[in-house]
């Protein structure tokens, strides 16, 4: 019997295999990360894969109870077997009946098996990448790469990014604990000796596209382009980690977030669209 945890080694090691700059956006091993700091048991619940002669082949995270977050292997994007098999697994069991959503990439087969079973275009999302070639502009406000000590404050940054967090210390710490914090930095901007804005950044290994997730700015220090420089710290993090890209996903309905990136040099990519299945 292979154990949740070993599934979950696995999980992450296929997701960084698959990111390459000329691969669609798609699910990210930082994704599994962030989502850690519900606990790696939580972690390993919410995550299913699918194999194929021992390869694991498709990668799903459960990140809300009708949420499901599927990517599959580059080369098997059109295959009509692993399609079909997961477009039956999610009518069955996968996700629960009802209303649901599904988050895949554009391109892959799955999404037109379920559009012609009924799956309708879902919520908006805008993918933003910047390329990591050349240097990243010094942000202009002090940068802090934090450590446990300061994680009281990274997190009471982040409660205040954003309405509704629960975000606290102890998760700071569960999401730190996580295997993919190892290639993984959270960054706190600094304005005249007040934290005011904060990121993680999670990098795939060297070569490889690196993500953002979470960047927000404390509410009330808005509007003073904080999130532009806490965003070029960010690249220019992942830069030094190796990655050849950075890259962000906002709701397309947040315009300001979609400016904030591009005025740090992210190049908006076409909008993508969740599918949402109607009770």
């Amino acid at each position: 019997m292979i154990s949740g945890m070993s599934i979950l080694a696995e999980a992450v090691a296929a997701l960084r295999e698959w990111q390459h700059d000329d691969a669609p956006v798609q699910l990210h091993p930082g994704d599994l990360g962030w989502f850690w700091r519900a606990g790696a048991q939580a972690t390993a619940a919410a995550v299913r894969t699918w194999r194929r002669d021992g390869r694991i082949v498709a990668v799903g995270l459960l990140d809300e109870p009708d949420l499901l977050r599927l990517t599959v292997a580059p080369d098997a994007l059109r295959d009509e077997e692993l399609a079909r098999q997961l477009a039956e697994d999610l009518a069955h069991g996968v996700l629960p009946p009802g209303e649901v959503s599904l988050e895949a990439p554009p391109g892959a087969l799955v999404r037109d098996l379920l559009a012609e079973d009924g799956w309708r275009a879902g919520e908006a999302w805008t993918p933003l990448v910047r390329d990591l070639t050349e240097p990243v502009a010094d942000p202009g406000l002090r940068i802090e790469v934090i450590g446990p000590e300061q994680a009281p404050v990274w997190a009471g940054v982040l409660r205040a990014s954003f309405d509704g967090s629960t975000f606290t210390e102890q998760r700071w710490h569960a999401m730190a604990a996580g295997a993919p914090f190892a290639d993984a930095r959270c960054l706190l901007a600094h304005h005249q000796g007040t934290a005011v804005a904060a990121v993680a950044v999670w990098s795939a290994g060297p070569g490889r596209r690196g993500l953002l997730e979470p960047m927000g700015v404390h509410r009330d220090h808005r509007h003073h382009g904080h999130g532009r420089a806490i965003t070029l710290a960010a690249a220019a993090a992942l830069r030094e980690l190796g990655s050849s890209s950075a890259l962000v996903c906002t709701p397309s309905t947040n315009v300001a977030a979609v400016a904030t990136y591009r005025s740090a040099g992210f190049r908006q990519l076409p909008q993508r669209r969740d599918l949402h299945r109607d009770a």
